[in-house]
């Protein structure tokens, strides 16, 4: 998808935050918004903004059968959907990992990984049905890649698993239907409190800055430059960890599961 005019987007998480301000940034581009959330007051909100542009639909992306009946209200509007954001999230459970109540850490999961997990399993069928082009994105973060915030190990394990399901998932996918990530980094969202939040990027530039990536089907929807140092320090780590105990020789190659694999394919075709 180069441009947006004529088609429809389903965000999960899209009566505020990031999923709002890409909903208006996709409707000012011709498109039309089909918002999840669970905060009706802030529905009710968006759907006065946006008007006749916008379906609002009460979801709570935790529980599969609420976005079964998102994604019928979503197909059964104008009967297609040509966009999906897994958006919808909630803020770490915050501590040290061993006095963090396991309870808490399991219902984080259920919004911010099962959350993004029934979404992909409850539209992809749908999206493969229509036929022509579409994506599905879903909404990772910084924290897909590092630590960024201390003692929030619910929160950075689950946007580490959306990294390597969405990685899986868009191999599963036919090839008219694209899959990738959304990274951002620090945005002022209500995700956590004002007094630390108000330090990230305004909600509007990010937009500004991703839905063209969105639009253009990239893998990796990025936005925040510094992030790369992050990143590398990870890298960084690693490759010299297999640089002293596993460098590359000759050979390597007969274990490494895509080459064994690939190699089996070519023989039984």
């Amino acid at each position: 998808m180069t441009e947006f005019s004529g088609k429809v987007a389903a965000i999960t998480g899209g009566a505020s935050g990031i999923g709002l301000a890409i909903a208006r940034k996709l409707v000012a581009l011709g498109g039309s918004v089909v918002l999840g959330d669970i905060d009706d007051e802030k529905l009710e909100n968006a759907a006065t903004e946006l008007g006749g542009n916008a379906l609002t639909v009460r979801c709570d992306t935790s529980d599969l059968a609420s976005v079964e009946a998102f994604a019928e209200a979503a197909f059964g509007w104008q009967g297609r959907v040509d966009l999906l954001l897994n958006n919808a999230g909630v803020g770490g459970v915050r501590g040290k990992l061993w006095e963090v109540d396991p309870e808490a850490a399991r219902a984080h999961f259920d919004v911010n990984f099962w959350g993004v997990w029934n979404g992909c399993r409850t539209f992809a069928p749908r999206m493969i049905a229509q036929e022509h082009s579409s994506a599905i994105y879903n909404t990772g973060s910084e924290n897909s890649f590092f630590c960024a915030v201390p003692q929030t190990a619910a929160y950075i394990a689950a946007k580490h698993a959306v990294l390597g399901m969405t990685e899986s998932f868009r191999e599963d996918l036919p090839e008219h239907v694209h899959a990738g990530l959304i990274i951002p980094g620090w945005v002022f969202t209500p995700l956590g409190e004002e007094r630390f939040m108000k330090f990230g990027m305004d909600v509007a530039d990010y937009a500004e800055i991703v839905v063209p990536q969105l639009l253009a089907n990239e893998r990796f929807v990025v936005s925040h430059s510094y992030n790369t140092v992050r990143v590398n320090e990870r890298i960084d780590a690693l490759n010299a960890a297999y640089e002293q105990y596993a460098s590359r020789q000759d050979g390597d190659e007969a274990h490494d599961v895509r080459t064994v694999l690939a190699a089996l394919t070519q023989k039984r075709s």
